[in-house]
């Protein structure tokens, strides 16, 4: 299985959620607080192995995989398989935000209307589009 032409998304929304995907659509919605978190305050390696996690994760459900039981455990297994049990991205996929107490911090509970579009985040499989 595989999916072309997804778009990214960067929004504002509550901390208790790092990323979803937009039911039927081509779209991938991730947290920009969380992600803006982890960027100034963890490594460069917990920041790209959480990045890795989520969006995995949300790549599974794009495939019309609804479960969320069953995501987490394809996107834990994805990642083992790939990196290894002690690997930072695996530990992610087993839990995402609860490797980051912190986040509990950040006190958001809205979702920001705005947002702004990662460009060219999967095209390169869509020479067709000009």
């Amino acid at each position: 299985m595989n999916r072309t032409g997804l778009n990214l998304i960067l929004q504002g929304m509550p901390s208790n959620l790092g990323a979803y995907h937009v039911l039927g659509s081509n779209i991938i919605v991730a947290n920009r607080y969380i992600l803006e978190y982890i960027k100034n305050t963890k490594s460069k390696e917990e920041y790209n192995s959480f990045i890795f996690a989520i969006l995995a994760h949300e790549y599974l459900h794009s495939l019309g995989i609804i479960d969320e039981n069953k995501v987490r455990k394809m996107t834990y297994k994805v990642c083992f398989d790939m990196f290894g049990k002690d690997h930072t991205t695996t530990k992610f996929a087993y839990n995402p935000l609860g490797a980051f107490p912190q986040l509990q911090m950040i006190s958001n509970n809205k979702f920001e209307t705005s947002f702004t579009q990662i460009k060219k985040f999967d095209d390169k499989n869509l020479s067709y589009i000009g």
